[in-house]
């Protein structure tokens, strides 16, 4: 090869390098160029959605002062709940599942189960947190809210009917409301509570209501206890029962009847005694008669009428949770 072919090749070399490098500055510049934004873009964005930590048994023992009944706060038809101490120093609430629970679902995810439902974050639901698993063991760790839900208030504290007043009980109905059209249809998947009661629904130091052990149906699906009176009674029949949207309003219709009468369920002859007096617009023998009729009873009524619609009713025709919160929304609840 002569010089001047040399000088040629060399040429040529330099000149592919050099579109070579053009090239990949092209490139990088194509690629890390951000896409225009559109003006409404950023409003679609999602916020990074919190999911559940796992949590050893030993954190939670030492967490709980190794599940000291001192530390009990609450029973339940799933398990017991106790008052605890994070590793980073927040009081929490530890849920231990009943053994005979935990054995009897052995097979099933409860991890997958317990970070989708961690999914749910609103006003009106308390946060799942964590949770822990080993033979024989299931934790569930929730936001600590507080001691009392709302059956103790409507039904044990003898200041209850004087904390709860009509305004309160109005604004209580509207908050499950909201939070069960938020597990509903607010979140994907959507979530069935299940076992929507007075208990599973907690109250704050503003009153402000927070459901609880939503989604948790799975771990006790036919058990009775708890759930009778509660629940509609398809939910028994072995074709096309159990827990479904249409059974939380059926819940949901029970709490406002309570709300209303300052009675208890007494497994489904609340909804028995109940539904002809609101039929017959006998609103005297109906309201919780530890408080005083209000001035203006419209709101009163047309809860009502609501919680009629919402017990009254086969599943099919029972209206849906948006358009029970749409009510209480128009309402100013």
């Amino acid at each position: 090869m002569t010089q001047t072919d040399d000088i040629a090749y060399d040429s040529i070399l330099v000149l592919l390098s050099i579109s070579l490098f053009i090239l990949g500055v092209v490139l990088i510049i194509i690629i890390c160029r951000k896409k225009p934004q559109k003006p409404d873009q950023k409003q679609l964005e999602l916020p990074a959605k919190f999911c559940a930590s796992s949590y050893q048994l030993t954190d939670i023992d030492a967490a709980t002062d190794g599940f000291n009944p001192r530390r009990i706060v609450g029973k339940g038809r799933l398990g017991t709940v106790y008052a605890a101490i994070s590793p980073s120093g927040e009081l929490v609430a530890v849920k231990r599942i009943h053994p005979r629970l935990v054995l009897s679902n052995a097979g099933f995810g409860f991890a997958s189960i317990i970070k989708t439902l961690s999914l749910a974050q609103h006003p009106n639901v308390v946060p799942i947190i964590g949770y822990s698993q080993a033979p024989g063991e299931r934790i569930i760790v929730m936001e600590f809210v507080g001691m009392v839900n709302l059956d103790f208030y409507l039904h044990e504290n003898s200041d209850g009917a004087s904390l709860l007043d009509w305004n309160r009980r109005l604004r209580v109905a509207a908050g499950v409301a909201r939070g069960i059209e938020y597990l509903h249809q607010g979140i994907a998947p959507n979530i069935v509570h299940g076992a929507l009661k007075a208990s599973n629904i907690l109250l704050d130091v503003k009153i402000v209501a927070k459901l609880c052990d939503y989604g948790l149906s799975f771990l006790a699906p036919k058990e009775m206890t708890g759930l009778v009176g509660h629940v509609d009674d398809e939910y028994w029949a072995e074709k096309g029962g159990g827990a479904c949207k249409e059974s939380d309003v059926y819940g949901f219709g029970v709490v406002l009847l309570e709300l209303l009468t300052g009675r208890r369920s007494e497994q489904g002859l609340l909804v028995r005694w109940a539904l002809p007096l609101i039929k017959a617009k006998r609103f005297s023998e109906l309201l919780d008669p530890r408080l005083v009729i209000p001035s203006d009873i419209k709101p009163v009524l047309r809860l009502a009428k609501v919680a009629s619609a919402c017990v009254g009713n086969y599943r099919k025709d029972r209206p849906s949770i948006s358009q029970v919160a749409s009510i209480f929304e128009q309402s100013g609840d």
